[in-house]
């Protein structure tokens, strides 16, 4: 079957084998023989943008753009590219995940692209988390007049933040706005779908703590640090970390940083009941700045537990929590779930 001929089933809404656990991701109101403005006026290089959001842990295995000219017979077109991008800072697209170069564009219908080549050898697999944002753009390979068939809109307004534009301004020079701000008054019909795994969402999401210095001293400054990280071999997007504070441990403030890819609320002050997302592969690491209260003796003890939510489940509960045991003068003793003995 050729490409056209399944743009054309895709269009008329018959079915074509994709799998129960496929979900076409779209923030446009396109229906079949619903309302539909063409979009022209675009010069070559440029780009529309549509922003959507992935409601699991799955794969982009294809994307969808709507392609349409006044008369709706003018045949196929070869532009640019397609590509599919991590969310950046809207209106600009983030790090390149794929490229999907020539995309062939049949007027009139939903055109579909699963594979990166014309045999059908390598299909598109691009893996996203829930809740994740992320960006599906048309590049133009050459200008689109008032009769040439060009990308579509809905009717029923532009929704904020969802739909981008790269436009020329001046040879060479290429800048991101809002469509909203050019006169494009409704979505892009330009679509994902994700494979969203119908298998066990698990995230073995893992705890540590120390403090510094080793021993603390009442009325001088201690610090906590704290890693919570995943395993896999899911993201873990709703963590939420939970760290309620001796009563000796004074005016806590806190920072956040991260790796590959997690995400966290960068600083702030009392005790952390915070929600962070962790990738696979992710860590996010709490600094926690403090002053043990005048008078304390004994030894402080403080705990820290990471708490997997977002429909995903924790395989491994014994180490969710870790706890510091600090005492005065001499060195703290660690304990993590799993090597107290």
């Amino acid at each position: 079957m050729s490409k056209s001929m399944l743009a054309l089933l895709m269009a008329a809404g018959v079915a074509s084998g994709a799998r129960a656990a496929e979900v076409t991701i779209k923030k446009d109101s396109l229906t079949e023989f619903g309302n539909a403005v063409v979009v022209a006026g675009f010069v070559e290089g440029e780009q529309a943008a549509s922003w959507l959001t992935s409601p699991c842990n799955g794969n982009i295995r294809a994307v969808q753009v709507f392609w349409r000219s006044p008369s709706g017979v003018s045949g196929e077109t070869i532009h640019s590219a397609i590509r599919i991008s991590r969310a950046g800072t809207f209106p600009t697209p983030g790090e390149l995940a794929l490229n999907i170069g020539g995309p062939v564009l049949t007027d009139g219908v939903l055109n579909e692209y699963r594979f990166l080549d014309e045999n059908q050898t390598i299909p598109v697999n691009v893996p996203v988390t829930a809740n994740e944002t992320f960006v599906v753009a048309l590049v133009f390979g050459n200008g689109v007049v008032a009769s040439d068939p060009s990308v579509v809109r809905d009717t029923d307004g532009n929704q904020t933040g969802r739909n981008g534009l790269l436009a020329q301004l001046g040879a060479n020079n290429y800048v991101w706005f809002n469509s909203a701000t050019l006169g494009v008054q409704g979505d892009w019909v330009i679509r994902a779908v994700v494979d969203c795994s119908v298998g066990p969402q698990e995230a073995d999401v893992g705890v540590g703590a120390m403090t510094t210095p080793a021993a603390y001293s009442a009325g001088q400054a201690l610090s906590y640090t704290i890693v919570i990280d995943n395993a896999g071999p899911v993201a873990a997007p709703v963590t939420t970390v939970v760290d309620i504070f001796p009563a000796a441990f004074t005016a806590p403030s806190w920072t956040c940083t991260t790796t590959g890819g997690a995400s966290c609320v960068a600083s702030g002050t009392g005790n952390l009941t915070q929600s962070i997302s962790l990738p696979v592969g992710a860590a996010a690491t709490f600094v926690v700045n403090g002053v043990v209260a005048a008078g304390t003796t004994g030894v402080l003890s403080n705990s820290v537990t990471a708490v997997v939510g977002g429909g995903i489940t924790d395989p491994n509960s014994a180490n969710n929590t870790a706890t510091s045991n600090t005492s005065p003068g001499g060195g703290p003793e660690i304990f993590m779930d799993g090597f107290e003995e």
